[in-house]
């Protein structure tokens, strides 16, 4: 008899905040397969960006992400600053620097209240929370916004840095490291947080690097992989950088590389508070981009964020990908999440910090016998998945909604 069920968790799921759909396959409570299906979020930024010029593009490319969106701008400005041939100034790299590790520090308390929400331990989340608002007023105090500060240009940056505002973000990295070291002490020495994230997720060191795994999942399986090291880009070349490792493998270990890369991140910002050197915020670049195509790359705070452009000589680019750190990390939660319990899903999931609308792309269907590719219009789009869930015995055309009644 067989004694296995398989139970879908999305792509509507109370433990979700995006639309994402996990099929579980289970033996009594332990998970024995598991498959990643995303795809529900696709908003066509990259096709999008393609009809637009670069410059219009920095507005698109900020909302690749709300948390990385610094990073995924710092991204694509570097590409085109190659590919037009200009050096931003060293007080424009010092500052896209500063705002990454602000960026990071956001992204890391976010994911520690997410972390401790997931496993009732909402203590925790009100806590990390209150110091992430802390972080959020900062970076609106120097971009305008709480999240897509608007800081990068192509070229520099659009905002300085003045004294006052150097003096605020030195005051909230005091309270940040205060708090940090009681994050950290919390996560080494609270016997609670190791029994219920310890040897769950597990992600040995040769698996994180045969899954391409990346960021704060990689280096918690002792993957010692920074971009911000092996790239030197911006300004990281002269901060004193160390690369956050642990070895245990599993959802202890990426929480304690987290919380420690937060003390990292402190101490890298003071030092370009410190060395903030005099300069330009902005050189000049041309409207048209010379031809050619560029691979750039940065350390988002879930990791590896890759930004690949290919230029015509024309104000628009010919072609925009991005490659987020969850496109890359989403191939290993299926390995992570075999073994394990259902109960413990949900965190193996958060584990990796996911944003889906990040990872999400278009349907494109490959006609091998012809060697032609299909590519979906709209309503094109919509007959297929009406047929496909119709298949599995779902018509959604069946479906009765109540009628509304407006009372005037």
């Amino acid at each position: 008899m067989n004694q296995r069920i398989t139970i879908p968790i999305g792509p509507q799921h109370p433990s979700l905040k995006e639309p994402g759909c996990f099929t579980i396959t289970l033996e009594g409570e332990k998970v024995v397969g598991a498959v990643v299906g995303v795809g529900y979020n696709h908003r066509g930024l990259e096709k999008a960006c393609e009809a637009r010029t670069y410059v219009q593009n920095m507005y698109l490319i900020e909302r690749v992400c709300g948390i990385c969106s610094h990073t995924h701008s710092t991204a694509f400005c570097q590409a085109v600053e190659e590919l037009a041939g200009v050096q931003i100034s060293r007080r424009a790299a010092y500052i896209r620097v500063i705002m990454a590790e602000l960026e990071r520090l956001h992204s890391h308390l976010l994911w520690l209240g997410v972390a401790g929400h997931e496993i009732g331990f909402d203590t925790l989340l009100m806590y990390s929370w209150r110091d992430r608002e802390r972080v959020l007023d900062t970076l609106a105090l120097l971009g305008g916004n709480r999240v897509n500060y608007g800081i990068n240009t192509i070229g520099g940056v659009r905002r300085d840095i003045d004294k006052e505002e150097s003096h605020e973000i030195r005051r909230m990295l005091d309270f940040i490291e205060e708090e940090d070291k009681y994050y950290i002490d919390l996560t080494l020495h609270d016997s609670t947080l190791a029994a219920r994230l310890g040897g769950i997720g597990k992600l040995d060191h040769e698996d994180a690097l045969r899954l391409g795994a990346v960021g704060p999942v990689a280096r918690a399986s002792s993957v010692a992989s920074d971009v911000r090291v092996v790239e030197n880009y911006a300004a990281y070349n002269e901060f004193p950088m160390e690369i956050v490792t642990d070895d245990h493998s599993d959802v202890f270990g990426r929480a304690v590389v987290r919380v420690k890369e937060i003390m990292e991140s402190i101490k890298l910002i003071r030092f370009g508070l410190d060395n903030l050197p005099e300069g330009e915020l902005k050189v000049n670049v041309p409207r048209r981009i010379p031809e050619g195509e560029v691979l750039s790359r940065t350390e988002a705070p879930r990791g590896e964020d890759i930004h690949y452009v290919r230029s015509n000589g024309t104000d628009k680019p010919d072609r925009v990908r991005v490659r987020a750190a969850s496109e890359a990390n989403w191939h290993s939660v299926a390995h992570m999440l075999e073994g394990d319990y259902l109960a413990d899903v949900p965190i193996i999931i958060a584990a990796i910090d996911p944003c889906y609308s990040c990872t999400d792309r278009a349907i494109v269907l490959d006609h091998r016998d012809t060697g032609h590719q299909h590519i979906l219009d709209w309503e094109a789009l919509r007959r297929y998945s009406v047929d496909f869930y119709r298949e599995k015995g779902f018509d959604p055309q069946r479906i009765k909604f109540r009628e509304r009644k407006i009372i005037r």
